[in-house]
């Protein structure tokens, strides 16, 4: 389904009020279809929040303040629906507690069909989510704190089957505001820095005990490590959750006993830290996620952390007014450097033969490096095919391109002159990224050398800004590599910031396959320089040691025999 713009419209009184007449006309019009029933009927889910706060009753000014629940509708994974459909909003469950008006997006259609019931109508459904409408919710008149109703929402369509889903509606909560920290945004690698968490409950009641959760991304660290938190880390993110006991009255302000301290790492690059505060009343279906969640595995040593205690015992459910004011996030930029390593591989076979390539690269850091807003690639491994060879295997992820790095022609389906390899949004100081290829040796070709090149994700910028020492940015894949020497270094291309086409050293051809014409020994090429990355894969940069010959003599066993050469691999000091 398409993305709809919002529009507005009167409200629906819930149960038995008055509703309005008219509330929305379409932005186009629609014509009516069905989807013909197929064997397995799609599944649609409705859904949105489980539940929503409501500002108290209020009289005069411009009137009761608005709460909103998104409806939406998922598809299936892998299957759209072209028909119309129908979702249907029973409002009785919320009479007196809650007034309704509906936002929908551009595209649907929203009415009020009976009292205490409307309708809303579109045509499409997309596989993923998207928006039917958002309830623009407001406390009745007469409701009271505490109050709780229902609207329960339910789908139909012709050749697809609607999961309901029912979201419960209360008059009154707390209201948690987290106060925004004044943060040095450019740090240096070792600094510290002091991050008092403070917040306000602006809301109609006390918070049932909270939950804090802290988030900071790789470069950063908080050294402290508290009983009452439960960490999780992954290759970003550390996350804690901290369930903080107590009343947190409405009107209050509280701040931790001792404030917390934000550390830049010596791998600090673009960092972020979040921090927000939701309240962990075990009646909420929010407050009892998060208070599980917090009382997962493994607290710390560092005791426990508090707020200001409350002065009394407070049992009662209350939900937040107003949740976007919950949450902070702060960025960094701090000035440091990450050391991207390219490095590649020597194997030798007979024509006819397929061989393994591992190639790719290490970060030797000190930096990470992660676009986590964007979500974009780091960097790509840029391969080209050494001569005389064919891609029969590509590592997943790894597209195709022409021989100067664009596009392949529409409907090609063959192996391809060149690959490229995107990383993930976020490369680990003792990450990268090892590919295997498998290469068919179509014609043997003494010295054919393919090039691997990390570069920036773009090709016309190709130069990795972070990165000090480009020199080593390229390695080579060397088939059948001629005894008595090095193998041919790669000419220049994308591996010293410029765009290009990765060069091949210019083999030279023998009378038959290695080992099968001659029927003698066959020695590998240079071997390079050798270096483990996360793979442990060997290092070619191109540097002179590199090139020192030091290779393994394979003595052919019977003639048409395949020969494999491994490299001799050593840690570079």
């Amino acid at each position: 389904m398409t993305r709809f713009l919002p529009r507005t419209a009167p409200p629906i009184r819930a149960g038995g009020l008055v509703a309005a007449t008219a509330l929305l006309l379409a932005a186009a019009p629609h014509t009516v279809a069905s989807a013909a029933p197929t064997a397995a009927a799609p599944v649609v889910a409705l859904g949105g929040p489980a539940e929503t706060a409501l500002h108290p009753y209020a009289e005069g000014g411009d009137g009761p303040k608005r709460s909103t629940a998104r409806i939406t509708v998922t598809g299936a994974d892998d299957t759209a629906y072209e028909g119309e459909f129908t979702v249907t909003f029973d409002l009785t469950g919320a009479a007196g507690v809650a007034d309704v008006a509906f936002e929908p997006e551009a595209g649907i259609e929203c009415a009020a069909t009976a009292p205490g019931s409307a309708t809303c109508t579109g045509h499409g459904i997309s596989p993923g989510r998207s928006t039917v409408t958002d309830l623009l919710l407001t406390a009745a008149k007469g409701s009271e704190q505490g109050d709780t109703g229902t609207v329960r929402v339910t789908g139909e369509a012709q050749g697809a089957a609607f999961t309901p889903f029912t979201t419960e509606v209360t008059v009154g909560g707390p209201d948690l505001v987290m106060h925004r920290l004044p943060f040095d945004h450019e740090p240096v690698p070792g600094q510290k820095q002091q991050a008092p968490i403070t917040f306000t409950n602006r809301g109609s009641r006390a918070a049932d005990g909270v939950v804090l959760t802290l988030r900071h991304s790789r470069g950063l660290d908080i050294p402290q490590r508290y009983s009452n938190c439960a960490y999780t880390t992954d290759e970003a993110w550390t996350t804690a959750r901290c369930t903080v006991e107590g009343a947190f009255e409405a009107g209050a302000t509280y701040t931790l006993a001792a404030p917390l301290t934000l550390k830049t790492t010596d791998r600090a690059y673009r960092d972020i830290f979040g921090y927000g505060i939701h309240e962990a009343g075990a009646g909420t279906a929010r407050g009892a996620t998060a208070a599980r969640a917090a009382r997962g595995p493994a607290g710390g040593s560092d005791g426990v952390l508090r707020a200001v205690p409350a002065p009394r015992p407070m049992a009662a459910r209350a939900l937040d007014l107003e949740p976007g004011d919950n949450e902070h996030e702060a960025d960094f930029r701090t000035e440091n450097t990450a050391d991207f390593v390219a490095y590649g591989d020597t194997a030798s076979g007979r024509a006819g033969a397929t061989v393994t390539a591992r190639l790719g690269f290490r970060n030797d850091g000190p930096a990470w490096i992660g676009h986590l807003r964007s979500g974009e690639s780091v960097a790509v491994v840029d391969f080209t095919v050494p001569q005389g060879a064919t891609v029969t295997s590509a590592p997943e992820g790894c597209r195709g391109v022409g021989a100067e790095g664009t596009a392949l022609p529409t409907g090609w389906t063959g192996p391809a002159p060149r690959y490229v390899c995107p990383t993930p949004a976020a490369v680990r100081d003792d990450g990268g990224l090892d590919l295997a290829f498998g290469l068919r040796i179509d014609k043997v070709l003494l010295g054919a050398v393919g090039r691997v090149v990390v570069r920036g994700p773009e090709l016309r910028a190709a130069g990795l800004p972070f990165d000090p020492e480009p020199g080593n940015n390229t390695a080579r894949v060397v088939l059948n590599g001629e005894s008595g020497g090095p193998s041919p270094a790669p000419s220049d291309g994308p591996g010293d910031g410029a765009s290009g086409t990765p060069g091949s050293a210019t083999p030279t051809p023998t009378s038959g396959g290695a080992g099968a014409g001659a029927g003698g020994t066959v020695a590998p090429g240079a071997v390079p320089n050798t270096a483990t990355g996360n793979g442990g894969s060997l290092a070619a940069t191109g540097s002179p040691t590199a090139m020192a010959a030091s290779g393994l003599a394979v003595t052919a066993l019977t003639a048409g025999l395949v020969l494999f050469t491994a490299a001799r691999r050593r840690r570079r000091a």
